[in-house]
């Protein structure tokens, strides 16, 4: 099989498999070879890694990751895709390709199993209409990460290494900022997919912190504050946390932690930096214990 990344191969491969593009998987196959060869330098892919890609479609990026790494193991969720991934993937002994929803997959067994529990290294172009929750689910189940590499939607990298006070920062970006350091690696226009989305978009790399940079006495508090936070942004953090419903939070309670903080109490969630949701979690967790 030769090697894709280009306009021309893919049409080959898809020409030859009779392949009907699934809406519903957001289907988007690159065929620019720059951008993969930037994708492949940003992941620093070594001899030495085990490394997981969620989503090869027709296997483009695979065969570039099996002749870096010692090994690869690509999910893909299209059924579809898995005959014609052992077409373009069979040269490669290093290559390992599940038929399965990333989502639902034992991602730390995979982990324990392929590389002996040490940390892998993750290379994704991420269908848009999931990117959220498959980045929450690597971080949120402490999967042993070195760091991820994916292609994602403009607007959501921006998201991601947003600060306080634009309209685009919210709970991912917390949430991708307390797990990892994320780093723009380039943008990536409509052109260089086939078939061309609606929006360009960004490869970033998420380089997973060994510690978190903020101290929490409870992670999951941490952000399921922050999630009543943003769920409605024009409202205040006092009404915000107080409508949670979250037992021993009320009104009194969160104005109490926000005075102790010296902020003030008409202040809104799209203002506090993670240090001061961290410090505020912290506050709230005391009060909800006392409570409890």
């Amino acid at each position: 099989m030769a090697t894709l990344g280009s306009r021309r191969s893919t049409a080959e491969v898809i020409e030859k498999y009779h392949f009907n593009f699934q809406k519903k998987f957001g289907q988007n196959f690159l065929v620019d070879s720059n951008i993969l060869d930037k994708i492949i330098e940003s992941a620093q892919i070594t001899r030495e890694d085990c490394v997981l890609e969620i989503g090869p479609g027709i296997g483009t990026m695979t065969q570039r990751l099996a002749e870096e790494a010692r090994e690869v193991v690509a999910v893909e969720i299209d059924r579809n895709l898995i005959p014609v991934l052992e077409d373009t993937l069979s040269a490669y002994a290093n290559v390992t390709v599940i038929n399965a929803d990333i989502l639902k997959f034992d991602l730390n067994r995979l982990v324990e199993e392929r590389n002996g529990g040490r940390p892998i290294k993750v290379v994704a172009n991420l269908p848009y209409y999931i990117t959220t929750p498959i980045i929450m689910a690597l971080f949120e189940k402490h999967v042993p990460l070195q760091s991820v590499t994916i292609m994602v939607q403009k607007e959501v990298a921006d998201r991601m290494q947003e600060g306080p006070g634009t309209k685009d920062y919210g709970a991912l970006s917390l949430a991708v900022q307390y797990y990892a350091k994320p780093e723009i690696v380039t943008r990536v226009p409509a052109s260089c997919f086939m078939p061309k989305p609606n929006v360009d978009s960004t490869v970033i790399r998420l380089t997973r912190y060994e510690n978190p940079p903020v101290e929490t006495a409870d992670e999951a508090w941490l952000f399921a504050v922050i999630r009543a936070s943003f769920n409605q942004r024009r409202k205040t953090l006092v009404n915000g946390l107080t409508n949670a419903g979250y037992p021993g939070i009320g009104r009194q309670q969160v104005e109490e932690a926000l005075s102790g903080m010296g902020l003030a109490l008409t202040v809104r969630g799209e203002t506090l930096t993670l240090e001061q949701f961290a410090e505020l979690s912290n506050r709230l967790s005391g009060r909800r214990k006392k409570s409890g």
